[in-house]
């Protein structure tokens, strides 16, 4: 069993590979779409309350 080293404040590592991971994501533009338009239709569904009621419970913690 390998353990992770300590990168101290933050994991620049997963820093990284996120990063790397959302700018693949957004060079593939059908797969953007795609997901734009499952969004919309959650959103238009039977979820969309509970959708909008948790964005506007994020937004109330956000930090301006």
């Amino acid at each position: 069993m390998t353990k992770d080293k300590n990168e101290g404040e933050g994991n620049k590592t997963a820093a990284r590979h996120y990063n790397e991971a959302t700018t693949d994501f957004a060079k593939d533009k059908a797969k953007v779409d795609q997901k734009a338009r499952e969004a919309v239709k959650a959103v238009d569904g039977p979820d969309g309350a509970k959708l909008r009621d948790a964005e506007e419970a994020g937004k109330s913690k956000a930090r301006h």
